[in-house]
């Protein structure tokens, strides 16, 4: 009998202990969003670049976002705002999305887009670098990420340089003129949009169609590139009601 009293004692103690601890238990409703630009991996780079040159419509800037925080079985909007000494220049060449982190996911990669054809003026940071920044806009959905992931900043640019080998290039290098005509801003502007390479060079002698350590590409492959400028050129005078023309008033051709 002595036992069960001295037992019973005990299993009172215990569950008394029990109902006074308390637990801390993880808070699954806290989701803060990082944002950055440099790396998917996470380095974070004090900037990025755009040059308005590189495109003659629009271009973008590659960021990334990740959550810290738990996943959720459906998905999640964020936007972003932009803000800085340059942003009322650049705000009418920005174009930004409704991003969202997908159900299930931490995180992804995302863009904001720039349109040189809606600069206020065809000289807009083409003698000075402009800067913008951008920010997650606050809502009920996520808190504001750690520290250096808060924003992130875009160096703005718009000047192109005419290669040094356009006009002329000492043998086995091959002119730029050769394969694609008369310089222009407009025409080295489309041909940097639709074939992602600027400062490239053409070499006789080049084995393979292009080396993208040394920028250069083959004879043959030139031959390529100009068709493909050819194709893209038809396509963008089929969709528009006047011709793509250079800043010379001529219309531009391959």
């Amino acid at each position: 009998m002595r036992k069960n009293i001295l037992y019973a004692i005990c299993l009172l103690l215990v569950l008394t202990g029990c109902e006074t601890e308390k637990v801390e238990l993880f808070d699954t409703s806290y989701t803060a969003l990082n944002v950055w630009v440099g790396t998917r991996e996470g380095a974070v780079h004090d900037n990025a670049v755009y040059n308005y040159s590189y495109a003659y419509e629009e271009g973008s800037v590659t960021f990334y976002a990740q959550i810290s925080g738990a996943v959720t079985d459906y998905d999640r909007t964020f936007r972003l705002e932009i803000f800085g000494a340059d942003s009322a220049a650049a705000a009418p060449t920005v174009r930004t999305e409704d991003y969202v982190i997908p159900a299930g996911s931490i995180g992804g990669e995302y863009k904001v887009y720039f349109n040189t054809l809606k600069l206020g003026s065809p000289s807009l940071f083409a003698n000075a670098d402009g800067e913008v920044s951008f920010r997650v806009v606050p809502s009920d959905v996520f808190a504001v990420g750690v520290e250096k992931h808060q924003q992130f900043t875009v160096v703005l640019r718009n000047y192109l340089a005419k290669p040094a080998n356009w006009d002329s290039a000492n043998y086995p290098r091959v002119a730029l003129s050769q394969y694609f005509g008369t310089y222009s801003r407009v025409k080295y502007q489309f041909m940097i949009e639709h074939l992602g390479l600027i400062d490239f060079e053409i070499n006789y002698n080049a084995q393979t169609s292009y080396n993208e350590t040394t920028n250069v590409v083959s004879a043959s492959y030139a031959v390529y590139l100009r068709q493909k400028m050819q194709l893209a050129l038809n396509d963008y005078n089929n969709a528009h009601d006047i011709p793509l023309t250079d800043e010379f008033g001529v219309p531009v051709a391959f």
